[in-house]
């Protein structure tokens, strides 16, 4: 292990892909540096990506075991769920039952019984009786490599055998050699039966494999999630070529540039949901869609999001923002009047524009330069920078209508994403010093927090002088707040800390008499930096937002001041003491 950098805790997950592999977890950090060169080497055309890894290598040694499970293992997502079911089973003739019911279904639901097996099973049926002969071949067929063994040939054999269509595969256990030489013709065979749902996941190296080019004649895609690939070149294919009934579209660690995705979102013309992870060459997003509803951007090299023209655009997350240099990752939202949800806004880590105005500290604001639509906003506020601090009352009146607020504090010494020669740009973050209370009354009223917030969610609480400070000024400024939870950072080491912080707050004078302030534990992302991506993707829950904290929540609703659900501090000894 690099003597320079002390052992980073490894993700579960990942601790057992590396234990199945023959690979100590334990070294990481050495893994992630031969990892890194071995991928220096196989994208050495790729210019920006070796200067990420280098200057990663240099500078980030302490997190590279996250990145590390970040880009090269993607069990740490959670794929899609097919429909069939590893643990599913077929009984014709239930126990102390001499009838069998099953076989006298209709066909269509006998084929729907079918396409929820596994299908090694499913094509037994096949031998059950003349009635089941044909089921499997004639019902949509759902194809999970996972549950084949030896995966390559035998989806090989299945492919040829069904007839089609083809309602859902889930290639993502191929290990083999010939993988890659059998890909092409597997596309082909799903895009010649149909295939609706396609999660494809590539498990061989080199990571930079192309997509064969028979993957942009899949006519009928309504799904398509793909993982660890190199996305076919766009430049001179027909205009013909579209993807006309896709909906949903997931990209895990997928290396495409700006003109590849511009060319897939031109050419989705029902794409609703859109979500991209670990993109590692920076891009730009240019969204003109009069369908897209829902886009989530984390761990990506985003240059710019420009919302041109996005009437149904619901949802927009960037999160986990990767950074070069001293730069800032641009939003600029023009048409969108349906925007609801926004997040994850960082001041050192994204630069708003607005009808041509960037917003700057102190910024006037005019109806041309705020988005009214949203009602949920999530901030990650360095509270200890004095220029993060500068920009939040700017930020937070671009946004008159929010009614629920999201701020995770982070310390000074970070931004919350990854932030190339990082050394550097953090020389011009100031401490925030005497921006106490004074600050936040000379900064004027914000519209949301008088007459809007709801809901406050302030996470990661440290209990810093700036964040007391925020928080006075929120309490004494919400008249219509109903609830404000507070969420502790996990660095709390006695219960003497605890209740100091829990005074503090709870002696605070609220403008709204119906708030209520709640205390619970800490409110890390799930799952840390192996963000799931089916969670990150789960856009039904009314506030996905919550979705990145792990805290419990408060359902008690009791007229108490300060409510402590379950909060664990660590003892000197190591263990954990619970307030119930």
């Amino acid at each position: 292990m690099d003597s320079r950098a002390s052992p980073v805790p490894t993700h579960c997950a990942t601790a057992a892909e590396f234990r199945r592999l023959g690979l100590d977890p334990d070294d990481a950090e050495g893994l992630f540096r031969r990892a890194a060169a071995s991928f220096v080497d196989i994208l050495g055309t790729l210019g920006p990506v070796m200067a990420v890894v280098t200057d990663f290598l240099n500078n980030h040694l302490n997190d590279s075991a996250s990145l590390f499970s970040r880009l090269f293992f993607p069990p740490n997502y959670d794929f899609p769920t097919p429909p069939a079911s590893p643990a599913a089973r077929l009984f014709a003739l239930p126990p102390n039952d001499a009838v069998d019911r099953v076989s006298r279904l209709p066909d269509a639901l006998l084929g729907d019984i079918v396409s929820r097996l596994p299908v090694k099973d499913a094509a037994r049926t096949a031998a059950l009786s003349r009635r089941w002969r044909g089921v499997w071949r004639s019902a949509p067929l759902v194809l999970v490599d996972a549950d084949l063994f030896p995966a390559t040939s035998s989806v090989s054999s299945v492919l040829a055998t069904h007839p089609g269509p083809i309602s859902c595969a889930h290639l993502t256990s191929s290990y083999t050699v010939e993988f890659h030489d059998l890909l092409p013709c597997w596309l082909q065979l799903l895009a010649d039966k149909g295939i609706r749902d396609l999660v494809l996941v590539n498990r061989r190296w080199p990571l930079d494999s192309a997509l064969p080019a028979t993957f942009l004649g899949m006519a009928t895609l309504t799904c398509l999630y793909l993982g660890l690939w190199k996305f076919p070149s766009t430049v001179g294919l027909p205009r013909k070529t579209c993807f006309p009934n896709l909906r949903e579209l997931e990209l895990c660690n997928v290396i495409m540039g700006s003109r590849d995705l511009d060319f897939i979102l031109d050419r989705s013309p029902v794409l609703e949901m859109l979500s991209i992870h670990g993109n590692l060459v920076k891009f730009r997003l240019r969204l003109v869609s009069q369908s897209i509803r829902k886009v989530a951007l984390t761990g990506s090299f985003v240059e710019e999001i420009f919302v041109v023209d996005a009437p149904c655009l619901d949802l927009l997350i960037h999160s986990e923002v990767w950074i070069l240099g001293g730069s800032c990752s641009k939003i600029k939202i023009g048409h969108a009047p349906r925007l609801n949800y926004l997040g994850f806004l960082h001041p050192r880590n994204h630069v708003l524009e607005f009808s041509n105005t960037i917003i700057k500290a102190r910024t006037r604001v005019s109806p041309s330069t705020m988005v009214p639509s949203v009602t949920f906003l999530a901030m990650h506020v360095r509270f200890g920078v004095h220029n993060d601090l500068k920009m939040m009352p700017s930020f937070l009146r671009c946004f008159p209508n929010v009614e629920d607020l999201h701020i995770w504090v982070k310390p000074p010494d970070t931004s919350f994403g990854i932030h190339l020669h990082h050394h550097h740009s953090m020389k011009t973050d100031r401490s925030a010093g005497k921006l106490n209370l004074k600050f936040w009354h000379e900064s004027g009223t914000i519209e949301c927090i008088q007459s809007h917030i709801k809901r406050l969610h302030f996470h990661d609480f440290r209990g810093g002088q700036s964040e007391l400070a925020f928080l006075k000024f929120f309490f004494e400024s919400a008249l219509v707040l109903e609830e404000a939870v507070i969420h502790l950072d996990a660095g709390f080491t006695s219960l003497e800390e605890i209740d100091s912080k829990l005074e503090i707050l709870g002696s605070m004078k609220r403008a709204s008499k119906a708030s209520l302030v709640v205390a619970t534990g800490c409110s890390g992302p799930q799952g840390g930096y192996t963000r799931s991506f089916k969670r990150g993707s789960d856009f039904s829950v009314r506030d996905p937002f919550a979705h990145y904290s792990d805290a419990p929540v408060c359902t008690c609703k009791t007229p108490l001041e300060i409510c402590i659900l379950c909060l664990k501090i660590p003892s000197s000894s190591g263990s954990a003491i619970m307030i119930s």
